[in-house]
């Protein structure tokens, strides 16, 4: 039997790495969605515009600025939280057996219907999922590349390496 030691999401080195995944992955979300994506004829990603929408309807300002913070923190920071305080523990609990990669797909779909159903559509006001036109699918798959190389990197830094 295997105990686990992986280091605690807010201990330093915990909280180091997952910025690390995080960051890593919001560099591959970006390279799909700015290049990837268009070159596959699909939809070039906006996600700063989003970001900027959803600030514009929780604080009444327009920001540039604000809106590349508020993406920038939740790929590098936010999302990488999400999965370890919330998400990892509920894939710890009831399916330890489920390979990682498969969590994975299902929490990049879980962030795309956060990002497109309540970001976009709740507090922005947008069509839900933006209509679903092709920015919609190139976001998914943009969204689960985005889970498969955070999680990918978690799972060999902090579970691999304490295993």
């Amino acid at each position: 039997m295997m105990t686990d030691t992986t280091p605690h999401p807010l201990s330093l080195r915990g909280f180091l790495m997952l910025v690390l995944a995080g960051s890593a992955a919001t560099i591959a979300f970006e390279l799909y969605g700015e290049v990837i994506s268009p070159l596959l004829g699909g939809s070039r990603l906006a996600p700063v515009p989003l970001a900027g929408s959803v600030f514009k309807a929780l604080s009444g300002f327009q920001s540039r600025e604000a809106a590349n913070f508020l993406h920038y923190f939740a790929g590098c920071i936010g999302y990488p939280l999400g999965f370890a305080l919330v998400a990892r523990p509920l894939w710890q609990k009831f399916m330890p057996g489920l390979r990682w990669a498969l969590v994975a797909v299902a929490f990049g779909i879980v962030q795309w219907v956060f990002a497109l159903y309540v970001m976009a559509h709740l507090i922005a006001g947008q069509a839900p999922f933006l209509g679903f036109t092709g920015i919609t699918w190139a976001a998914l798959w943009g969204h689960i590349l985005y889970a498969l190389v955070a999680i990918g990197l978690t799972h060999h830094f902090l579970l691999k390496r304490s295993a």
